[in-house]
C-alpha cells in the first residue's frame, strides 16, 4: 500500500505550477461535407512547439499565452490543413471544419497533416485510414480491418484465411476489442475467414499492443479500438456492393441538418438461397444452406454546444443448417440440424462539456454471444411415432456502466481518469436432451454447468504530461475489484509510457504496462466452428496476470514521408489455463474447472521493425517480425516449456498502394512467416487388436514432445485494381482482385497416411506398412470482383 501511495504522490510531484497565465482554446474538430467528428486531428503551435490532438468525441483542449499572438495549424490526414490567427486575452470556443484534399494535390495536403511518429507519446499503435484498407486486394471485394491488421509486425494471423488476432504470442481471447466503447467476443464470419466489420460503417480503427494506457484494461495482449461512422449530418449518402463473398448496403444522412443524423447498414452471405434448394434436388430432401449477417444502427443528436448523445447498435450471426424430409405413404421421416452463434451489442453514449477544460463521457452498454447447436429427429408410421431433441448452448452476457473525464489542467498537463462496472452473466454450457417414444418411456433430461455472476469494477488515473522541451511521459494506474462466487480478487495495475527526443526528427521510446485479465476462452482447436466457451476466474482458476516490458526508437524522414520505428518487448503472462487432453466441450461432466490444466506460463519476447512510405502516387510498408513464444503446463509435456502453437519465428509482410492516374489504383500484398509449430509422431510400433475378432494389428504413434516440429513456412501474394468513374447520380467502383497469385500450396494441416503391402521373406508373404505425413492446403489461386455503386 505504501508504494502505491508513493508512486501517486511521485506523479502529483512532479507535475507543478500547471494553473499559470494562459488562455484555452476548445471545441471539436469535423468534416466539413459529413459533419462527421474526426478522431486524432492535430491542432499544433510550430512557433512554440506544443499541441494536442482532438479525443475520441473530436474534443479538443489547447491552452496558449495570455495577450500573445500565434498562429496554430489545423491537420488530418487526407484533409486541407487549416491556419488560424489567434490574438485573445480571454479564453474562446472555436470548432474547425476541414475540408477534403483535391486527390492531385494530396502530397501537399498531407505533408505536414499527421504527428510525426518520434513526437506522438504512443507506441506500440497501429491505425491504418479506412481509406486504404478498403484498397487493399481483398476477397470478393470484400476489406477486412483484421487482415490489414494482420500485415503488421506483432500481429499474426494462425492459420490461413483466419481472422484471429495473435499478438505478441497472445492469443485471440486476450485482445479487448471495442465496437463503439462496447466489448465483442466473437468477431469472426465463414469460419474466421471474415470479419464481422463491415468498413461501410466504420470510421476508425486502432490497434494497441503494448504501452498501455491506463483507460484499457482487463485483457492481456491488445486493444482493437473500432469506432463506427456518426452519420452524416449535411446531406443523405449510401451505396450498395455485389461481390462473391457478401452483398451489402448502408444509408446515412441527416434526420435534422446539423443536429441529429443516422447510419444504417446491412451485410449478408447469399448462397444458402442457391444452395438450400439445390442441395434439397441433389440430395433428394436434404437441404444445406450456411449464411452469416451483420446489421449496424446509429443515431447521433447534439442537444446544445455542451451536450450531444449517441446510440449504437449491433447484431450479426452465421447459421449453418439442414432439413432432411421423407415420405411414403403413412410414413414420414424427418431431420433438422442448426447451429448458430453471433454477437449483439448496444450502446447509449452522453458527451458532457463542463468547461473548456473538463470533458466526460458516460457510457452505458449491453454486449452478448452465444453458441447454440440443435439436432432433432421425427419418425412416424402406423405402428410407432418417435422422436428425439438436443442440443448445447453456451454464452456470456454483459451490461456495463462507465464514466471517463478528461481535464486540460494546462499546456503541460492533462489528466485523464475514470471508472466503470460490468455485470458479467456466464453460461459455461448447458446439453438438454429429450427422448419420446410411445412403445418405452419417455426421457426429457439436461446437464450443465452452473450458471454463475460476476462484477467487475475498475478506477483508473492517466497523468499525461511534459519535462522540458525533451521528455514526454503518461504515468497512470488502473484498479480493479472483481467478485464472482463468493470470492472477491483485486489488482493494482501501474502502466508507464515516456518518450524523449534525441532532435527534431528521432526519439526513444520506453513502457511497461501490468494487464489482469479476469475471463478466460477455453476453446476446441481441431474445429473450424468457433467452440467457445466464456468463463470467469474463480477460486480454483485465478486471473490471468501479463507483465509487459517494451523499449522502442521512431524516427521520420523527409517531413513525414517516411516513417522507421523499432521495438523490442518481452512480456510474461501467468495462470494461463487450457483444456485437458482428451476433454471437449460436449464433456459430460458439470463441473468445467476440472476439465482443464490450470496455472500456465506464457513467455514471449521480440523484434519488430515498421518502415512506412506515408505520402506521395505510391504509398505502403514493410515490416518484419523477429519473436519467440513457449508455453508451460505441469502435466502438459513433462511439465517442460513448449512452442505456442502459433510461435512463428519470422514474419514479413509488404504493401504497396500505387494511385495509377485519377481513376485507377493498384494494390499488392506479400507475406512470409514460419511454419506453425505442431506435434509429429517420430516413431510407431503395432499391438494387435481383438476388439472385432481377428488379429488385426493397430498403429501406436511415439512422440517425442508436444509442438516439435515446423509446419512449411506460409507464404502468398495477393494483387487487386480498382476502377473509379463518376457517374451523374454517384460513384462507380469494379474491384478484381486475385488471392494468391502464384498458387502457393500453403499447409492448412498435415495428416498420416498408412498404405500397406507384402514384402518375399523366404517362402512366406510379410504384409508391410508404410506410413507417410500428407499436407492439405485449402486456398489456391482465386481470383474474384465486385460491383460498387456510392451515392
Amino acid at each position: 500500500m505504501k508504494l502505491r501511495i508513493l508512486f501517486l504522490l511521485l506523479v502529483l510531484a512532479i507535475v507543478h505550477k500547471v494553473y499559470s497565465q494562459n488562455i484555452t482554446i476548445s471545441g471539436y474538430v469535423y468534416c466539413a461535407s459529413t459533419g462527421e467528428t474526426l478522431i486524432g486531428a492535430n491542432i499544433y503551435d510550430h512557433e512554440l512547439k506544443r499541441g494536442t490532438t482532438s479525443n475520441s468525441f473530436g474534443f479538443y483542449s489547447f491552452d496558449l499565452p495570455t495577450n500573445d499572438s500565434a498562429i496554430i495549424r489545423i491537420s488530418y490526414t487526407g484533409y486541407t490543413t487549416q491556419t488560424y490567427n489567434i490574438f485573445s486575452a480571454e479564453s474562446i470556443n472555436k470548432d474547425f471544419k476541414l475540408s477534403l484534399g483535391e486527390q492531385l494535390d494530396e502530397v501537399e495536403i498531407t505533408a505536414s497533416s499527421e504527428l510525426p511518429i518520434e513526437q506522438s507519446r504512443e507506441m506500440s499503435l497501429i491505425k491504418i485510414p479506412i481509406n486504404q484498407i478498403q484498397n487493399l486486394p481483398a476477397i470478393g471485394g470484400e476489406s477486412d480491418i483484421m487482415k490489414a491488421m494482420q500485415l503488421m509486425p506483432g500481429v499474426q494471423s494462425g492459420s490461413e484465411g483466419s481472422n484471429g488476432l495473435y499478438v505478441r504470442g497472445g492469443s485471440p481471447d486476450q485482445n479487448l476489442i471495442l465496437f463503439d466503447d462496447v466489448p465483442l467476443y466473437y468477431v469472426n464470419h465463414l469460419g474466421g475467414f471474415v470479419s464481422i466489420f463491415n468498413t461501410d460503417a466504420i470510421k476508425s480503427i486502432s490497434l494497441t499492443k503494448g504501452g498501455f494506457p491506463a483507460h484499457f484494461g482487463s485483457r492481456l495482449s491488445s486493444v482493437l479500438d473500432v469506432r463506427m461512422k456518426d452519420g452524416n449530418t449535411k446531406e443523405t449518402h449510401g451505396g450498395i456492393m455485389f461481390g462473391l463473398i457478401a452483398s451489402k448496403a448502408y444509408i446515412e444522412g441527416p434526420i435534422k441538418k446539423d443536429t441529429t443524423s443516422y447510419l444504417i447498414s446491412y451485410r449478408r452471405f447469399l448462397y444458402d438461397l442457391i444452395t438450400r434448394p439445390i442441395t434439397k434436388i441433389v440430395n433428394d430432401g436434404t437441404s444445406v444452406g450456411y449464411n452469416f449477417y451483420d446489421f449496424n444502427a446509429k443515431i447521433n443528436h447534439l442537444i446544445n454546444s455542451k451536450n450531444r448523445i449517441y446510440g449504437s447498435f449491433y447484431v450479426g450471426d452465421d447459421q449453418i443448417r439442414s432439413d432432411f424430409v421423407e415420405e411414403s405413404g403413412d410414413d414420414k421421416e424427418e431431420s433438422k440440424y442448426l447451429q448458430r452463434w453471433g454477437n449483439l451489442a448496444s450502446a447509449i453514449r452522453w458527451n458532457h462539456l463542463f468547461n473548456q477544460k473538463l470533458f466526460s463521457n458516460v457510457t452505458l452498454s449491453y454486449t452478448r454471444y452465444r453458441f447454440l447447436t440443435e439436432d432433432s429427429n421425427t419418425s412416424k408410421s402406423a405402428d410407432f411415432n418417435t422422436s428425439h431433441f438436443s442440443n448445447f448452448s453456451s454464452g456470456i452476457n454483459d451490461l456495463s456502466f462507465k464514466i471517463d473525464f478528461d481535464y486540460n489542467l494546462s499546456t503541460n498537463y492533462r489528466m485523464k481518469f475514470g471508472l466503470g462496472s460490468v455485470y458479467h452473466a456466464f453460461k459455461p454450457g448447458a446439453t438438454h436432451y429429450r427422448l419420446t417414444d410411445l412403445n418405452i418411456e419417455s426421457i426429457d433430461t439436461t446437464y450443465s454447468n452452473s450458471k454463475l455472476y460476476a462484477w467487475d469494477h475498475a478506477f483508473y488515473q492517466e497523468n499525461i504530461f511534459k519535462i522540458g522541451s525533451k521528455l514526454k511521459l503518461n504515468l497512470g494506474m488502473r484498479a480493479t475489484l472483481y467478485r464472482v462466487k463468493s470470492k472477491t480478487f483485486s489488482s493494482f495495475e501501474p502502466r508507464g509510457l515516456a518518450n524523449y527526443s534525441m532532435n527534431e526528427t528521432s526519439s526513444i521510446k520506453f513502457s511497461y504496462a501490468k494487464m489482469q485479465q479476469y475471463v478466460h476462452l477455453l476453446t476446441s482447436l481441431g474445429s473450424a466452428m468457433p467452440i467457445d466457451l466464456w468463463v470467469p476466474a474463480t477460486d480454483k482458476l485465478p486471473p490471468s496476470v501479463s507483465h509487459q516490458w517494451a523499449l522502442g526508437y521512431a524516427r521520420s524522414y523527409k517531413k513525414g514521408m517516411y516513417e522507421l520505428s523499432i521495438e523490442g518487448y518481452y512480456k510474461e503472462v501467468l495462470n494461463l489455463i487450457t483444456y485437458k487432453a482428451g476433454v471437449s466441450y460436449l464433456s459430460n461432466s458439470n463441473k468445467w474447472e476440472d476439465q482443464v490444466e490450470k496455472d500456465g506460463l506464457g513467455v514471449s519476447y521480440g523484434i519488430e521493425i515498421l518502415f512506412q512510405k506515408k505520402l506521395g502516387k505510391t504509398t505502403g510498408w514493410v515490416g518484419y517480425s523477429l519473436s519467440k513464444t513457449n508455453r508451460k503446463f505441469e502435466n502438459i509435456n513433462n511439465g517442460k516449456p513448449y512452442a505456442y502453437r502459433y510461435d512463428r519465428r519470422h514474419d514479413i509482410s509488404m504493401v504497396i498502394n500505387h494511385k495509377l492516374d485519377e481513376n485507377i489504383n493498384l494494390s499488392a500484398t506479400w507475406v512470409y512467416g514460419t511454419g506453425n509449430a505442431f506435434t509429429m509422431a517420430v516413431g510407431k510400433y503395432f499391438i494387435i487388436d481383438n476388439t472385432h475378432g481377428g488379429n488385426i494389428p493397430a498403429p501406436v504413434h511415439i512422440y517425442e514432445g508436444k509442438n516439435t516440429h515446423r509446419m512449411r513456412s506460409f507464404h502468398k501474394l495477393d494483387v487487386g485494381i480498382n476502377f473509379h468513374k463518376k457517374r451523374k447520380r454517384g460513384e462507380r467502383i469494379w474491384n478484381l482482385s486475385i488471392y494468391n497469385l502464384y498458387n502457393r500450396q500453403n499447409p492448412y494441416f498435415y495428416y498420416y497416411d498408412t498404405s500397406s503391402g507384402f514384402a518375399n521373406s523366404g517362402s512366406t508373404n510379410e504384409v508391410t506398412y508404410k506410413t507417410v505425413i500428407k499436407q492439405r492446403s485449402l486456398f489456391p489461386f482465386i481470383p474474384s470482383i465486385s460491383y460498387s455503386f456510392r451515392f
